[in-house]
C-alpha cells in the first residue's frame, strides 16, 4: 500500500480485521462529483462539469465494484464521452498493473505501470490502498471519485445530455425501495462473499457465510419471476446484485468456500442474471476468464495459483 505518497509493502487482499477475525473494508477516499454544469454534487467540491472525453474510468474486469461503473457506462451509452483503461487480472506485488495480458490496455492517459501511480499523481501524499474503479478528470489532472456507488449513480444522472439512452437507473418513484434494498445486500451479499472469503477466525466465516445464503434466499423469493427488480429495466439495484451473481460460482463457491449452494441452484437468479447479460451491452461488460485469473491469483488464498478449468458462462447461466 501506499504511505505518504511511498510504496511500504507488498498487496495484501486483508485490508484490516476487527477483533472477531471479519474482513473490513477500506473507505473510499475521493467523493467529488460529476454534475451536468460543474456545480457541487452531494458530497465533495465543485468544478467537475460534464463534459464530452474529459473523463477516464480506470477498471478491473474481475472486480464487482469496478464492474458497477463500466456497466453503468454501457447502460446510459456512455462510452464516447467516457474513456477507460482496463488493468491486468493478476494481483501483483504492488496491486493492479497496466499491460498486454487479452482484455487488459495500456494506461492511456499518464503511461502508468501500477495503478498507485495514478493515485499519486493526484495526491503526492496519498496513504491507503490503489483500488478501482477511479473516475479521473483529464483537465484537472485528479481523482474524482473512486466509490463505485458514486460514479454509478454519477453515470445515471451527472452527465446529463452527453447520455445516449434514457434509461433511468434511480428512477424517482422507487428511490426508497432502491436505497433499502441496496443497502441490505451490501453488507450481507456484495461485501459478504468477501468477507466469508477473507475472514481469519471460523466465528467470522460461520457468521458471514450464513448471511450470504440467507441474503441470496431472500432475493431468489422477492425476485419472483419478475424481470427486474423495480422497473421493466435494470436499475442500480439490478447491477449491484448482478455483479455479485455472475464471479459467485467460479469464484466465490469454490475459492471463498460460499459452497452451501451454488448460483446455478437458484431459478429465479439464474433467470435474472441471464436477462441482464442479454440487455444490450452488459456481457461485454464481463470477461470470465479476467475474473478467474484474478481470484485465482490471490496467493493468501490459492498458494499454487492454478486456476479451475471450469465452469463455462454457459454452464451457469
Amino acid at each position: 500500500m501506499l504511505v505518504n505518497g511511498k510504496w511500504t509493502e507488498d498487496w495484501q487482499p486483508v485490508q484490516a480485521k476487527d477483533e472477531r477475525g471479519g474482513f473490513v473494508r477500506q473507505i473510499s477516499s475521493f467523493r467529488n462529483w460529476v454534475t451536468p454544469d460543474g456545480a457541487v454534487g452531494p458530497s465533495g467540491e465543485g468544478g467537475f462539469k460534464a463534459e464530452a472525453g474529459r473523463y477516464h474510468l480506470y477498471v478491473a474486469y474481475i472486480c464487482p465494484w469496478a464492474s458497477r461503473t463500466l456497466i453503468g457506462r454501457k447502460l446510459k451509452g456512455l462510452e464516447s464521452a467516457i474513456s477507460v483503461s482496463v488493468v491486468e487480472p493478476v494481483l501483483t506485488k504492488q496491486g493492479w498493473r497496466f499491460g498486454d495480458y487479452p482484455g487488459a490496455t495500456q494506461d492511456h492517459i499518464h503511461g502508468a505501470t501500477y495503478m498507485h501511480e495514478i493515485y499519486t499523481s493526484a495526491a503526492r501524499d496519498f496513504t491507503g490502498r490503489a483500488t478501482v474503479p477511479v473516475l479521473w478528470d483529464k483537465q484537472l489532472q485528479t481523482i474524482v471519485n473512486n466509490e463505485s456507488a458514486d460514479i454509478l449513480r454519477m453515470m445515471n444522472e451527472g452527465f446529463g445530455d452527453l447520455a445516449r439512452n434514457p434509461i433511468d437507473l434511480y428512477p424517482a418513484a422507487r428511490r426508497t425501495e432502491i436505497d433499502a434494498f441496496n443497502e441490505r445486500i451490501y453488507p450481507s451479499l456484495n461485501n459478504g462473499v468477501y468477507r466469508a472469503g477473507f475472514a481469519t477466525t471460523q466465528l467470522a466465516y460461520e457468521e458471514a457465510f450464513a448471511g450470504v445464503f440467507k441474503c441470496l434466499d431472500w432475493v431468489e423469493t422477492e425476485l419472483g419471476d419478475r424481470p427486474f427488480l423495480f422497473a421493466d429495466h435494470p436499475t442500480e439495484s439490478d447491477v449491484r446484485l448482478f455483479v455479485t451473481l455472475v464471479r459467485f460460482d467460479i469464484a466465490y463457491h469454490g475459492l471463498f468456500k460460499c459452497n452451501l449452494r451454488r448460483l446455478s441452484d437458484y431459478k429465479n437468479l439464474r433467470r435474472f442474471c441471464r436477462r441482464m447479460l442479454d440487455w444490450p451491452g452488459v456481457v461485454e461488460t464481463v470477461n470470465f476468464d479476467h475474473i478467474k485469473r484474478g481470484y485465482y491469483s490471490i496467493e493468501s488464498l490459492n498458494p499454487t495459483s492454478i486456476v479451475p478449468a471450469g465452469p463455462d458462462l454457459g454452464e451457469i447461466f
